[in-house]
């Protein structure tokens, strides 16, 4: 058989060549150019906040201004308080209702519509969930707090853990459930024991992002738990947070004050980023 020269067929194959090049030239020059901001962002904030970390940043309270010393206490005992309540509030619910929507409401009108409704929280912005539990909590209070934070913060939980849940059931195959349901063994017990147990880390690590995600919210803390420059851990009055210290010591002319706001970035940085490679690397050898 001999083999004939097919121009036609020659001109698309170049083409192809061609056209697969300058794509994967554009996919490159975009990644470059995101990886570029990340390195220069990452740079400036471990050049900045490296000078300004003391022992005193972790054991004492922010200062008035144009005071010496202070440190950032406060603001972090704060953070750590209203994301762990945040987490505990939103993790259950969040979970439930993955669980609900993978397991139980396919096809369902009821599952329809909150799926529909998480889409929606999913996408709002932070400052409108601010806003709400301004409306409906702190201006009935009348008083900024604590757990008007921790609930703001938990709403912005809720639906990445519901997303990562549902999406991390539905890749578990049918024939797990088929062959837990042929022994007899009940819905609710297949759920818990089979398709959670095997979907375990995804939903773990839709967690450890969805802490992530809150742990540098700074608009809902501006409307619900606000600010305070002493120390306190009662969660029923205001309260300092590492992301709302930041903005106001970033926007401050005092040096002292500037200086304590890099430390804080340079803080929180470092713990978003950590929580962030850990929920890459967990478990991702275990199914």
């Amino acid at each position: 058989m001999s083999l004939t020269f097919d121009p036609q067929r020659l001109a698309l194959h170049q083409k192809r060549k061609l056209v697969n090049a300058v794509a994967l030239t554009l996919a490159l020059a975009a990644m470059a150019f995101g990886v570029f901001w990340l390195l220069w962002i990452l740079f400036e904030t471990f050049r900045l906040g490296v000078g300004g970390l003391t022992l005193a940043v972790f054991t004492q309270s922010t200062p008035p201004p144009q005071a010496e010393g202070g440190g950032l206490a406060n603001a972090i005992v704060g953070s750590l308080m209203m994301v762990t309540l945040a987490t505990a509030i939103g993790t259950p619910i969040g979970v439930l209702a993955g669980i609900y929507l993978a397991e139980y409401g396919k096809g369902r009108w009821l599952g329809n519509v909150t799926s529909f409704i998480n889409d929606i929280l999913l996408s709002a912005p932070s400052i409108v969930i601010g806003l709400f539990i301004y409306a409906a909590v702190v201006a009935r209070a009348k008083t900024y707090s604590g757990y008007a934070g921790v609930l703001a913060l938990a709403l912005i939980v809720i639906p990445v853990v519901v997303r990562t849940t549902e999406n991390m059931l539905s890749l578990i195959p049918s024939s797990l459930r088929e062959a837990a349901y042929a022994l007899g063994t009940p819905k609710w017990k297949v759920v818990g024991s089979v398709t959670l147990k095997a979907a375990r880390s995804g939903v773990i690590t839709g967690v450890l992002l969805a802490v992530a995600r809150i742990s540098g919210e700074t608009a809902p803390l501006l409307f619900t738990a606000l600010s305070n420059q002493f120390f306190t851990a009662d969660l029923g009055s205001p309260m300092a947070s590492l992301p709302v210290t930041i903005f106001k010591f970033a926007l401050s002319p005092y040096e002292n004050w500037q200086k304590l706001a890099w430390a804080g970035v340079f803080i929180i940085t470092i713990g978003v980023l950590g929580l962030n490679i850990l929920a890459r690397v967990m478990f991702r050898n275990k199914h």
